[in-house]
């Protein structure tokens, strides 16, 4: 490792620690040369390899950001902000890879729907007609029928069903 600050290629570690949920090392480190102090990350060399079966039947390596493109995409202009996307590609990820050395596009597709249904409506709708290839409105209202079937709570039968609500959704007395 080479000195930020001077260039040499001479310099000791200070201290050790695991980073990024033990997936990688943090190493402080000074320059022998300089005293100049700099912070070194280090990771396995590379995840294993990983590939996507499109539908096409081409396969491809697996594009971490790629599939981090798209989710951003579909949460454009909403409330989920960047970390909240990076995490759920990450989650994505390591959901597909835990089935082995290849995942379908199919499955990754899958993955991140399940995710943003539960995250926000929008990017949910944006993806999934993408996803599948929507072509009418039609088609976003069928979605958006199934999403809120999917979200809005069950209403009870029987008697406490029909009393009115009262103040923050509690049933009033009668």
């Amino acid at each position: 490792m080479r000195c930020p600050a001077c260039g040499a290629s001479d310099d000791r570690v200070i201290d050790s620690r695991e980073a990024e949920d033990g997936s990688a090392v943090r190493r402080r480190r000074e320059c022998a040369r300089c005293r100049a102090r700099f912070s070194t990350v280090e990771r396995l060399a590379g995840p294993t390899p990983f590939s996507v079966l499109k539908r096409s039947g081409e396969r491809e390596p697996f594009s971490l950001a790629k599939l981090t493109a798209g989710i951003a995409a579909a949460c454009k202009s909403t409330s989920v902000s960047e970390d909240v996307v990076l995490g759920l590609a990450g989650e994505v990820e390591e959901a597909v890879r835990r089935h082995g050395a290849a995942a379908t596009s199919d499955q990754i597709g899958v993955a991140v729907l399940d995710r943003l249904r539960d995250l926000d409506e929008v990017a949910y709708l944006r993806f999934v007609s993408v996803y599948k290839g929507f072509a009418t409105a039609g088609d976003f209202a069928r979605e958006a029928g199934l999403l809120r079937k999917h979200t809005e709570p069950k209403h009870h039968q029987g008697a406490d069903a029909r009393l009115p609500a009262g103040p923050a959704g509690s049933h009033s007395e009668r």
